[in-house]
């Protein structure tokens, strides 16, 4: 079992900085025992990603865990992005802030956003009582952030009891805003450099719990490393910035009420011009050097991850992706796995940004067309009816 609580439980555990340290299990350790797992996703994603609202869909899954870490004072706590959802582990200290936080981040997405969030905050007494464990990792894709890795099959399990409505945190009644401070969707679509971005789900199958599963990630991790940059979707020298503005509403509803709206929409307007600017010509400023603070968000940007289960959203050619397709389809006929893959031309970045002037800021990909929602779809359709209902 694991020990009494900690707040620096996270920032306690050693980091690894190649990505193949997600097969190694003396890189996790056990959650305290009094933690919780703050975790939520969307309703229906699929339909609406199929209605043109992917950017939403992301941001609304981006934005869970912006109003926790805001709750939690930008404390240094394990989380994990999904594409239509995500999830936080949290000490038992920020258990009623996180709540909160819950709330009303579910009820600003149903009313900014037009969404069906859902949310849930689920302890872990529940998880080890059934036998099943998290535990956490921490990678470190650059010496200015960390991102956290699970296993053990709790979280999988989180997922389904909210799904099946446990554990819920309704949305707040009253009129609570989240702090979503941070949140932005500033970039452009970033197109596939080396052929298409394929975003990937692989999950343990009934015989895949062990070492051939690990075998299968350590793999399909080789494989996309033979591209470019592990088959990192963001250029080296990361985007480039362009005059374009589609998503200073989705940001400014996440910034401020909608009485001052305006002046805010027009605030990032300058900000998005002043950053064109700056690279176009490369000027610095005292403060700021927009090449640099492109590079790091290429570093920073958490494009693989593993929580219970291997995610990527990766830019890999058509040899390589029928590659990884292979082993996975043969992987899945031994039992060792089911998975789920997506392809699509372009990926898209959200970002959680609490100031452009530290480099700690971090970046969530997935696929500009559905991604890990779409990827999740096909998954779920391999498993008879009776089993996928409960995915």
């Amino acid at each position: 079992m694991a020990g009494p609580s900690r707040d620096d439980f996270f920032h306690g555990i050693t980091g690894f900085t190649r990505f193949e340290g997600v097969t190694d299990g003396a890189n996790y350790q056990p959650l305290p025992d009094d933690w919780l797992i703050a975790i939520a996703d969307i309703v229906s994603s699929t339909k609406a990603i199929a209605a043109g609202h992917y950017k939403s869909v992301n941001m609304a899954g981006a934005s869970v865990i912006s109003a926790v870490l805001n709750a939690l004072d930008r404390g240094d706590y394990p989380f994990a992005f999904g594409g239509d959802g995500a999830l936080v582990a949290i000490p038992p200290t920020g258990e009623e802030r996180v709540r909160r936080a819950l709330a009303a981040v579910r009820g600003w997405v149903m009313a900014e956003l037009h969404l069906d969030l859902r949310t849930a905050l689920v302890p872990m007494s529940a998880i080890r009582g059934e036998g099943l464990d998290v535990r956490v990792a921490r990678f470190s894709p650059s010496d200015y952030v960390s991102y956290a890795m699970f296993s053990g099959g709790g979280t999988s399990w989180a997922e389904k009891q909210m799904k099946t409505g446990h554990f819920i945190v309704e949305a707040t009644t009253i009129d609570s805003e989240p702090d979503l401070t941070g949140l932005s969707c500033r970039w452009n679509p970033i197109k596939a450099q080396n052929g298409e971005i394929v975003s990937i789900i692989a999950i343990p199958g009934d015989a895949g719990n062990g070492p051939k599963f690990r075998q299968l990630v350590a793999d399909i991790i080789a494989i996309s490393a033979e591209q470019n940059r592990d088959g990192h979707p963001v250029p080296v020298e990361g985007p480039t910035p362009a005059l374009n503005f589609d998503g200073v509403d989705m940001e400014a509803r996440a910034a401020v009420s909608p009485p001052h709206r305006r002046w805010r929409k027009l605030a990032i307007d300058a900000q998005i011009a002043l950053v064109w600017v700056l690279d176009k010509f490369g000027v610095k400023t005292a403060t700021f050097d927009a090449k640099i603070y492109r590079r790091d968000l290429a570093a920073n940007s958490d494009f693989r991850k593993f929580d219970d289960g291997l995610k990527m959203t990766i830019d890999v050619d058509a040899a390589h992706r029928a590659r990884i397709e292979e082993r996975l389809r043969q992987a899945e006929a031994e039992g060792i796995c089911r998975y789920g893959l997506h392809r699509q031309d372009s990926a898209l970045m959200t970002c959680f940004v609490p100031t452009p002037l530290m480099r700690d800021h971090m970046h969530f990909i997935d696929g500009a067309s559905g991604g890990y929602a779409m990827a999740a779809m096909a998954l779920r359709q391999k498993r008879p009816p009776e089993l996928a209902a409960g995915e």
